[in-house]
């Protein structure tokens, strides 16, 4: 059994700077009991000799190649834009700014 206490939780929650009603602080004492358990549980079976891992399951890139290819000329790419000028798509200002 864990040390974790409705006055801990109450002490995290003001910490936190979280209100927390007398039904929170109950459910959430038995969920964080469960947590430390569950943790504590982990740490007796991760002993130096078994890897610490970051995914259970080997990751890799699924990138395709890169291969020259036909692009788009400029004048193909802004035709359907709204308005352009000098070259770029133009936009409209954004967070006040003015340009």
């Amino acid at each position: 059994m864990s040390e974790i206490t409705p006055e801990l939780v109450r002490h995290l929650g003001v910490l936190a700077r979280i209100q927390l009603t007398d039904d929170e602080v109950q459910t959430l004492t038995g969920q964080l009991d469960v947590i430390v358990d569950n943790i504590a549980k982990v740490s007796q079976v991760a002993t130096p000799d078994v890897p610490a891992t970051s995914h259970p399951v080997p990751l890799e890139n699924v990138f395709r190649p890169d291969e020259v290819a036909d692009t788009l000329t400029r004048d193909q790419v802004l035709q359907n834009a709204p308005d352009s000028a000098d070259g770029r798509f133009r936009v409209t200002a954004i967070l006040g700014e003015e340009q």
